[in-house]
């Protein structure tokens, strides 16, 4: 395999982390902890782990140049859903259909394809969207572990890693 594809496969591998471990916490929320919302202009916690479980389809959609209205048909469509069972399922499911995505790209299609987002002037090449989605979901990850602290969860930095 060449160094390119083993780039892909271990931003792969790193997001799978990143999933994995989110899941972990997602486990962790008490039916009292949905509504949380550490200021009135941020998420509730509801609200972050939707967020949260969307990114790899959110990010899929928009790599592959869909409209505003059907990336808010993706980002909006666990509305009102606190199954954790659902929730994971789905976070699962976006991952494995954006990993199929992605290993399905030529090396030519990673390195040089650019596609641009429905809020962006420019472009991004799919190897970029890669790691922009990797970023995303590593970032709102961490948002998710504080609220979970700030409601006196006992986390722990290791369980991010696991």
């Amino acid at each position: 395999m060449n160094g390119t594809l083993q780039i892909r496969d271990h931003l792969l591998s790193e997001l799978e982390t990143g999933v994995r471990t989110g899941a972990s916490l997602i486990r962790l929320i008490r039916s009292e902890d949905w509504s949380y919302r550490p200021q009135e202009n941020m998420r509730s916690l509801v609200e972050l782990v939707h967020h949260f479980i969307q990114i790899t389809a959110s990010d899929l959609a928009i790599m592959q140049e869909k409209g505003e209205a059907e990336v808010g048909v993706v980002e909006n469509s666990l509305s009102g859903i606190e199954d954790i069972e659902k929730l994971e399922a789905t976070l699962w499911g976006n991952l494995e259909a954006y990993k199929a995505y992605i290993v399905s790209l030529s090396e030519e299609d990673l390195l040089n394809r650019s596609t641009k987002a429905f809020y962006m002037e420019h472009g991004h090449l799919q190897a970029q969207w890669q790691i922009e989605t990797l970023t995303h979901v590593f970032h709102h990850r961490s948002q998710l572990y504080n609220y979970l602290k700030q409601q006196g969860h006992e986390l722990n930095f290791f369980m991010l890693y696991a």
